[in-house]
């Protein structure tokens, strides 16, 4: 299965790039294009391609990053008409050892591909935004990732593991109307979309290109970048991003194939500051209604808090904290610190320390450790070889070690020092 998957994944790559290899190639931020530029914008912002003086980019949903922010590259085409068509994707084949009584090793791939239709008006724009993964090839199981927890397989809670991704992780539309000398509003919604709640997701941060394996903290930061329903208002100047969700507040569930029915049974409010082209701060907050199948009956209250930092010569960074309160229930706290640090033209260093307060690492009811929170950091620490290919492809290689400080109550259910060692082949349409 494993094999079928990453030839199934890297077909998809390959069936776009004999479309697309003379087309130009230009910066995408997190698969999106940039935003349009807004009346009488003179902010010190890059400029975009058409001479407009663009705004901070753009990450997954309606967050923003700062301006220097490479965030994925890929395949900008001109669609006629005035629209203009943005491609990226990858298929990545990776091999992870996690080590001690509950390791497990497994050699999987990871995949998605994005396809972005923007077309600018004299009133705004317009987005038409899709994202698709054959990660529903993979077992539901998912692959290993010690202390990470979250969703289900078989009805059965996954402890110890990250699930795969759905089919279909956007089907979304934006709309940005402009207001005055230098403001816009915007909506942003569909069937699959992403809520105004939390950081970028991990796969679109710059601060986490090259990183194989999913945070442990993920159902704490960005685990709504997959939700099935979701309508966004805002308002934006050239630095600051006010927005708000209403959205479906269950995770996805185990049939990763369909697209669900939508609840609206949630919200979220975030604001966004990006005081230089370097800098994006972000708080959100926002109330899910029983999101995890695991905590029938228990709605959760998010807040978090990120910084994001790049300095558009190959560093990217970013800091977090997120408090999960469930109601009823208990408050868990997360902290996630990362970065990318690209050197030269071949070489990357990437790395990520995180640190969680976790209750779900004992499922069963009858071990006396079930619902007790244990507090948990992972060391990460990673390079990549990258290489570019002929057309649009992009080949990246290399690996990582993670290490786990945990009190010693959790020696006997995972050894004294478990280590995490992956290694990685990134095939890539742009960056």
């Amino acid at each position: 299965m494993t094999q079928s998957l990453l030839l199934a994944s890297a077909a998809s790559l390959a069936v776009l790039a004999p479309a697309v290899a003379t087309a130009q190639e230009h910066d995408m931020h997190a698969g999106h294009p940039v935003p349009a530029a807004m009346p009488d914008d003179t902010a010190n912002h890059k400029a975009m391609d058409h001479g407009a003086s663009a705004l901070p980019a753009e990450g997954s949903g309606t967050l923003r990053l700062p301006t220097n922010d490479g965030g994925h590259s890929g395949l900008h085409i001109d669609a006629g008409d005035g629209w203009m068509a943005m491609v990226h994707g990858y298929a990545w084949g990776v091999y992870t050892d996690q080590s001690g009584p509950r390791g497990d090793d497994k050699a999987y791939v990871q995949s998605m591909l994005m396809a972005t239709g923007e077309k600018e008006t004299g009133w705004g724009r317009v987005q038409l935004r899709s994202m698709l993964s054959l990660e529903p090839l993979m077992s539901n199981r998912g692959y290993p990732n010690l202390f990470a927890t979250g969703e289900t397989a078989g009805g059965e809670p996954l402890v110890d593991r990250q699930h795969p991704h759905d089919l279909f992780m956007e089907l979304a539309a934006r709309v940005d109307v402009n207001v005055g000398s230098d403001g816009r509003l915007f909506a942003y919604g569909g069937p699959v979309g992403e809520p105004a709640l939390g950081p970028s997701a991990f796969m679109h941060r710059s601060s986490a290109t090259y990183n194989p394996e999913a945070p442990i903290t993920h159902h704490w930061f960005d685990s709504t970048h997959i939700t099935y329903g979701v309508a966004t208002l805002g308002y934006a100047t050239p630095r600051i991003q006010l927005e708000g969700s209403v959205f479906t507040g269950r995770e996805p569930d185990e049939d990763r194939w369909d697209i669900e029915s939508p609840t609206f049974d949630s919200w979220s409010l975030r604001a966004t500051w990006t005081p230089t082209p370097r800098w994006a701060v972000q708080a959100s907050h926002g109330r899910l209604k029983e999101p995890e199948a695991l905590h029938s009956g228990e709605n959760e209250h998010r807040t978090t808090a990120s910084v994001q930092y790049s300095d558009g010569k190959g560093l990217s960074a970013m800091a977090a904290f997120s408090a999960k309160n469930r109601d009823p229930g208990p408050t868990l706290t997360a902290w996630l610190a990362e970065a990318n640090w690209e050197l030269g033209a071949h070489h990357t260093l990437f790395g990520r320390i995180e640190n969680v307060r976790n209750d779900e690492l004992f499922p069963d009811h009858d071990d006396s450790r079930h619902d007790t929170p244990f507090r948990v950091t992972k060391f990460q620490a990673g390079y990549a070889w990258r290489q570019t290919m002929t057309g649009p492809l992009n080949l990246a290689l290399g690996g990582s070690i993670a290490a786990f400080d945990k009190p010693r109550a959790l020696d006997a259910a995972y050894g004294r020092s478990p280590i995490g060692a992956t290694v990685f082949a990134r095939l890539s349409i742009g960056r």
